[in-house]
């Protein structure tokens, strides 16, 4: 487990357009099909990283709690599965059933070109977007991780999204989301 930290899209990015594998349904869905009427969030994560699985209780909440109030939560996975087969598209179909499917889509991102445009690099990485799709937030759920002792809150991202949720300005001072490095291919 190598800790990484995200690289912070730059706020006002225009979220990167997809058309990725839905493990759910076995259908291509694009970012249209799935955004949310008020927003977005895209997380970049993972079956086995034990960040993801250590956050997974705030993961669940927050997607159901927000889904209800017009904002989608898409989570894609963009690991190397010859490599990490615990990540492919079958057993995240699996766990998504094993969570009570929270997400609006677990997205499969076979190449690893929308892990690469969304400047992912680790697991879980997080990005919010507006009804416009532009960047308003990206970084982490909060400061807990599998090797701190900082209570599991989800605040940072709950804090953003309630920020945009009343039309209020998401403070840019943002901290980067720390986790399992995404596994990527050798090209």
């Amino acid at each position: 487990m190598s800790e990484t930290p995200s690289n912070m899209m730059p706020l006002g990015t225009q979220a990167p357009d997809f058309n990725l594998l839905d493990t759910q349904t076995g259908e291509k869905k694009s970012l249209a099909e799935l955004q949310g009427e008020q927003g977005t969030v895209v997380i970049f994560m993972c079956n086995h990283c034990p960040y993801v699985i250590y956050i997974k209780e705030q993961l669940i909440a927050i997607a159901k709690h927000y889904a209800k109030l017009g904002i989608n939560t898409i989570a894609i996975s963009a690991n190397d599965v010859s490599n990490y087969p615990q990540d492919a598209p079958g057993k995240m179909q699996d766990l998504m059933s094993a969570w009570g499917k929270p997400f609006t889509a677990y997205l499969y991102d076979e190449t690893q070109t929308v892990a690469k445009a969304y400047l992912a690099a680790c697991t879980p990485d997080f990005y919010l977007f507006n009804a416009d799709l532009s960047c308003v937030y990206r970084g982490r759920l909060d400061a807990a991780t599998p090797k701190n002792d900082q209570p599991l809150t989800g605040d940072d991202l709950r804090n953003a999204l309630e920020a945009l949720l009343a039309g209020e300005a998401i403070s840019e001072e943002q901290v980067p989301s720390v986790g399992c490095n995404i596994k990527w291919k050798n090209d």
